[in-house]
């Protein structure tokens, strides 16, 4: 059973950058894609950006490419988010979920999910 533990989720304003944090259980990283994913008040939980632990390929959504970086530190079995010039819309409550090899933008497609972490961004 894979565990998964956000943090670093807080307000932020418009322009500003925030770093969330997934803590993930130490069989998650060398067989495990790894993605981030967000649902704001009264819509669909969406992908916002993954990786493959062991080949490091990243994937992103649209709306966040180039200004969110997701990476990760075998070290510390850590998966980061780096979210640059935040923009309103990205207010959410941001989960990390992983699910076996493959990333995919679908969240129906991963087994294990963190309890999310809140991040605001104000105008």
């Amino acid at each position: 059973q894979v565990q998964l533990v956000e943090s670093g989720g807080g307000l932020a304003q418009a322009g500003g950058s925030l770093r969330l944090s997934c803590a993930a259980s130490e069989r998650t990283s060398s067989s495990y894609a790894m993605g981030w994913f967000r649902q704001a008040p009264g819509k669909e939980r969406e992908f916002v950006a993954g990786l493959t632990w062991s080949g490091g390929i990243t994937y992103y959504a649209d709306s966040v490419k180039g200004r969110f970086t997701i990476s990760r530190d075998n070290a510390k079995n850590t998966v980061y988010l780096q979210m640059n010039s935040l923009k309103p819309e990205d207010t959410a409550v941001y989960y990390c979920a992983a699910r076996p090899y493959k990333v995919t933008l679908s969240r129906h497609d991963y087994e294990y999910w963190g309890q999310g972490t809140q991040v605001t961004v104000s105008s």
